[in-house]
């Protein structure tokens, strides 16, 4: 199979879809692989780096996607992407359909295949390509927040560990999955006064015997957020429905109940977000100001450590992006359940069905 990794062209998307050692995996099953010009460099690897393993390196994107048959990536395709994808081609990568009506139409017109990296799904419901960037994520999520809880970032002026004689600050970390659980750690380490909430109280159970007894858990409920937001100071939301859009856990209403320069960190931006007040921002201009209150909402947030992200990302994908280029995107996902649960556009249908509902549009389900 000819394979073609594009150059990221979101705003500061410093990731690449694969890594020069993954590359050298997939040249020696007897593919063919295209890296873009420089795509790589922000990563830490440099196109001879490619070249050395087997790539062959291609000036622009256009050629990248009229040469390959599978592109593999890590965002969505933005507009200037849309009329470069043909007809039957393969896109695996994140799409977060259900945050982008535009995103979703463009692919259903191009009829190309969109396997989205983030609803592949094992069947204990974990999601093997999601969970390396909400690692990240969740840990970036209480980096960036204590940078925002400064004075000249707009904050409260308050030390995320505080010092002898001083309280640290107070996090409240809605969802405790993956990026809750790693925001947890990381507030933890830095010594916060960190409280995680869910509505499992078998993952409460986990939460409580497994993170640092300087986490908190409780059990999440509208009244109860409620009364934990007058005096928190940080907030990470990080609840995550598969393919479907984030439910809004804290309204524009409760934002009159904290006190100003509180920071709200959105890691569900990328599914429409946790608040009602979020919209996605950029790592060039992360944050903006509703009712007194920080919201930073990011869209690509393990875009800012790209080294890190595209190692973890390239860990996780390689054996799939071996099997679709070995068999075939239609047996590999015949062969693998949790595979085919990643397909959410196939030529011109919507195969998802929580993409479909968001949207009202109609659902198509896929028979391999």
């Amino acid at each position: 199979m000819i394979i073609g990794v594009p150059k990221e062209i979101k705003n500061n998307e410093n990731r690449v879809g694969m890594t020069p050692s993954g590359v050298a995996e997939v040249v020696k099953q007897g593919h063919r692989v295209f890296i873009q010009h420089t795509a790589g460099i922000n990563s830490g690897f440099p196109d001879e780096a490619y070249q050395a393993v087997g790539a062959h390196i291609l000036p622009t994107i256009e050629d990248i996607y009229a040469t390959a048959e599978m592109i593999v990536k890590v965002k969505e395709p933005i507009i200037t992407e849309y009329n470069l994808i043909r007809k039957g081609q393969l896109l695996f990568t994140y799409f977060h359909f259900a945050s982008d009506r535009e995103l979703t139409l463009a692919m259903l017109s191009n009829k190309s295949i969109c396997l989205a990296y983030e609803t592949v799904e094992e069947a204990d419901h974990t999601l093997p390509l999601l969970i390396p960037m909400s690692e990240v994520a969740g840990r970036m999520s209480i980096q960036e927040g204590a940078r925002f809880l400064e004075k000249p970032q707009s904050g409260k002026g308050i030390l995320l560990g505080g010092v002898p004689g001083v309280k640290p600050a107070k996090v409240l970390i809605l969802g405790g999955g993956v990026v809750g659980s790693n925001a947890a750690q990381m507030a933890a380490g830095m010594g916060a006064d960190a409280t995680i909430t869910d509505i499992n109280l078998a993952r409460l159970r986990y939460l409580s015997e497994t993170l640092p007894k300087n986490v908190k858990t409780l059990y999440a409920s509208e009244l109860r957020i409620r009364k934990e937001l007058p005096d928190v100071d940080l907030v990470i939301g990080s609840v995550l429905i598969p393919g479907d859009k984030a439910p809004h856990l804290i309204t524009k209403e409760m934002l009159s109940i904290m006190q100003p320069g509180t920071v709200l960190v959105d890691v569900a931006i990328d599914q429409g977000g946790c608040f009602e007040t979020s919209h996605p921002t950029t790592h060039s201009a992360p944050t903006y100001i509703v009712d007194g209150i920080v919201h930073y909402a990011v869209a690509n947030i393990p875009g800012a450590v790209p080294y890190t992200s595209t190692l973890a990302l390239t860990n996780a994908t390689l054996p799939y992006v071996i099997a679709l280029a070995n068999k075939g995107w239609k047996k590999a996902c015949k062969e693998n359940p949790a595979l085919a649960l990643g397909l959410n556009i196939v030529e011109g249908k919507i195969v998802y069905k929580a993409v479909a509902d968001v949207f009202g549009l109609k659902y198509d389900p896929i028979s391999l």
